[in-house]
């Protein structure tokens, strides 16, 4: 089998900059070198051993680019990839005239395969190697999801969106139809590949008691599955809330009450949160993510990252296509910063490539297979180059250490910062 040898620069973690001082935990090579073997990182170190120690590996010399784990998109909608950056709604609304019409056109398979395949493209190119997405209501498009994913190799998380209520009679569902179509997905795709399942109601508002009963008793059943869903993005959508479960505690309640809380549970948005959501959250291990362009997208607030670490929520980041308005995680890096800076809070560089990388890969509970540039990980792999525009490459050459040089492609980069994607050992043409 060959071995292959990538040369540049490395950035790799052994621990939380959250919770832990990012100098502890960080570790940056300029010599580095990453030995990739049976679709698995083998070593990594500096490029003198590794080319003295493995002499046959064939070599790829990324001069000075970075290398680092590709990046794990934690809250998507792959259906909404044609919608994208659609003006004008708060959150309810835009669903109504954007989101679920979109998706009714995904019950057609062609369709859903034209846009899972549109999509994963354009993922690659921004240097994102996973995601997790929920799909629609039709089973097609979460079998276009999981093949054209498989066709690339990709490991990603996916389920079929449930909804009985509040929407489109096109979208509409059953708690029966749910938990049935939802198990056979399951027995269909999770572990098979790269492919893991996550039961997927959408918001509260959009099941009745019944089809979250449901839907928790399927995950009582399978476990190991994710459980993925909305929490707490809008005022709007919070009072409506309020409206449909008068007797539940807060948001989170309405899904404890039916079994969609624990350990494996992802949340996105999460920005409104009550301090017995927060503290019952961190008690289960469950997961929040931070989608940062869909929330000034759409004006549904700022969220507390800083709040919910010292809680020791697990946290990941999303750029939540199509409520967000970039495919990129650099960018979703970027308004991860600045919506810091109007909160008084200061990120570092490391903070956000772990948040892209091995937060991400936390909150979906893949730690261990992807995220981490480290031995028996799964070699999916993002090349950064530092220097991929004249804007970049002015500041740079002004730059007075690594982190200065990093920064400016956070902060202004998009696909022409992705010299190179490898997935599973192999590079993405």
């Amino acid at each position: 089998m060959v071995l292959n040898l990538l040369l540049g620069q490395t950035l790799r973690f052994e621990g939380d900059p959250f919770q832990k001082p990012w100098q502890e935990v960080t570790h940056h090579r300029q010599d580095g070198a990453v030995l990739i073997k049976d679709g698995y990182i083998k070593k990594v170190g500096g490029r003198g051993e590794l080319l003295s120690n493995f002499p046959t590996a064939r070599v790829t010399d990324y001069g000075g680019d970075l290398i680092v784990p590709g990046f794990i998109d934690a809250h998507v909608h792959y259906p909404q990839t044609a919608i994208i950056a659609s003006w004008g709604k708060r959150l309810i609304d835009w669903l109504n005239f954007y989101t679920f019409p979109e998706e009714v056109r995904l019950s057609d398979p062609i369709y859903a395969e034209q846009v899972a395949n549109c999509y994963l493209d354009l993922a690659l190119a921004h240097g994102t190697t996973t995601m997790a997405s929920f799909c629609t209501t039709a089973p097609t498009s979460v079998t276009a999801y999981f093949e054209a994913a498989a066709m690339r190799g990709m490991r990603v998380v996916g389920g079929k969106t449930c909804m009985d209520r509040n929407a489109p009679k096109e979208l509409i569902d059953t708690p029966q139809r749910a938990y049935d179509e939802s198990k056979e997905l399951i027995d269909e795709w999770h572990g098979k590949g790269r492919a893991i399942y996550a039961i997927t109601p959408r918001f509260s508002p959009t099941s009745t008691p019944d089809q979250l009963e449901a839907l928790g008793a399927l995950w009582a059943e399978r476990p190991e599955c994710l459980m993925q869903t909305h929490l707490s993005e809008q005022f709007e959508e919070i009072a409506w809330v309020q409206d449909l479960f008068p007797t539940a505690i807060d948001y989170l309640d309405t899904y404890e009450r039916y079994g969609l809380l624990g350990p494996r549970s992802v949340y996105g948005h999460s920005i409104h949160l009550k301090p017995r959501e927060i503290n019952r959250l961190s008690e289960v291990g469950a997961s929040v993510v931070h989608c940062p362009t869909s929330n000034t997208f759409i004006g549904s607030g700022l969220f507390d990252l800083m709040g919910l670490s010292k809680a020791k929520v697990s946290l990941g980041l999303a750029s939540d296509i199509g409520g967000g308005s970039n495919f990129s995680m650099l960018r979703t890096m970027a308004a991860t910063y600045e919506i810091a800076q109007l909160q008084g809070k200061v990120l570092h560089p490391a903070q956000l490539l772990w948040l892209a990388s091995e937060g991400s890969a936390k909150a979906l509970h893949l730690d261990g297979k992807v995220g981490h540039l480290g031995p028996k990980i799964e070699a999916d792999i993002c090349v950064l180059n530092l220097n991929s525009t004249n804007a970049i490459d002015q500041r740079v050459k002004n730059a007075n250490d690594f982190w200065e040089t990093l920064f400016p492609t956070i902060m202004m980069g998009d696909d022409r910062a992705v010299r190179q994607v490898w997935i599973a050992g192999r590079t993405v043409d």
